[in-house]
């Protein structure tokens, strides 16, 4: 349906366990719900502010949306919107990027410039 690169908030500590394990299950929110959640370009900023506001110590990973094939599905969440979710594990292989999302002294997250 979509794709172009997706993007999950993680903090550090969870994505290192990640690394290690060699496949990323998903935050305790994905688990619960049974698919790992994902944030478009578009979206990644406003998903920061809802549900990591104030977190410090997170990473902004980039991944593939492609690589991902069938498992990944575009469903309608906040506000009508189409989000990314993935029904599986997340191979480590399909990862472009992980970069830093630190807070600015408003305690706003400070993102780098997006890939589409």
């Amino acid at each position: 349906m979509m794709s172009g690169i997706i993007y999950k908030i993680v903090p550090s500590s969870l994505w290192r366990n990640a690394q290690a394990a060699g496949t990323f299950e998903g935050a305790p929110v994905d688990l619960a719900d049974g698919f790992i959640h994902f944030s478009t370009a578009e979206q990644v900023q406003e998903t920061a502010r809802r549900h990591f506001a104030g977190q410090d110590d997170l990473l902004l990973v980039g991944i593939d949306g492609e690589a991902l094939g069938e498992a990944l599905v575009y469903e309608t969440s906040r506000g009508g919107a189409l989000f990314p979710h993935l029904y599986g594990p997340l191979p480590l292989t399909a990862v472009i990027s992980e970069q830093p999302l630190p807070l600015s002294s408003d305690g706003t997250h400070v993102f780098p410039e997006f890939r589409a």
